[in-house]
């Protein structure tokens, strides 16, 4: 493990922008978003990657050669086996940002992941078991604070990712900040009025 002792176990960079195409896909993929998603616990092979999400070991191979084509994962470090060097594999930032992709041809704009609907997928059992904390506030901000305020998200995203493993449920994190039509009450009137 490294000497900071953070999670994943081997160095990446923070935040990398996600633009090129071939990443955009790759990163619409379920299977690839979870081989990520485990990625930030520690470097894996792919045969731990395999157990992990009980998919064939070849199913998985083609979704983290796609990840690496993409740049998305890496070799992080290698292992001598039975005279076979046996790769772990490592993301290449911690947080992959997506901007807004416009389709420049006027075809249909690509797919990207809506963190906020997988993650709405996944809590419906906990909905329904009454194990599902989860809440919505609207606040009318300028542009600016909002970013602020999601750089303070982003920081405790990455905390909950540093906490130490353990137990035998896996608790998902859900955020998201965006722009509604939703009401709003008038500029209130000063006490001079």
């Amino acid at each position: 493990m490294s000497n900071n002792h953070r999670l994943p176990d081997y160095d990446l960079s923070d935040v990398t922008d996600v633009t090129a195409p071939a990443q955009l896909r790759a990163l619409a993929n379920p299977l690839r978003n979870s081989i990520l998603e485990l990625l930030l616990e520690r470097a894996a092979t792919v045969t731990e990657l395999a157990a992990a999400l009980g998919r064939p070991k070849s199913t998985v191979a083609h979704h983290v050669s796609a990840l690496v084509d993409a740049q998305l994962l890496k070799v992080v470090r290698t292992r001598r086996v039975r005279a076979i060097d046996e790769r772990y594999y490592g993301r290449t930032a911690r947080i992959f940002r997506v901007g807004t992709v416009s389709p420049t041809d006027g075809a249909e704009a690509p797919y990207c992941n809506n963190d906020l609907a997988t993650a709405a997928a996944e809590s419906v059992p906990a909905h329904q078991a009454d194990e599902l904390s989860s809440i919505v506030r609207h606040v009318r901000i300028p542009r600016e604070q909002a970013r602020e305020f999601w750089a303070r998200v982003l920081e405790l995203a990455n905390d909950y990712a540093q906490l130490p493993r353990g137990g035998d449920v896996v608790y998902g994190f859900a955020a998201g900040l965006y722009p509604t039509e939703y009401p709003a009450l008038p500029e209130a009137e000063s006490a001079a009025d």
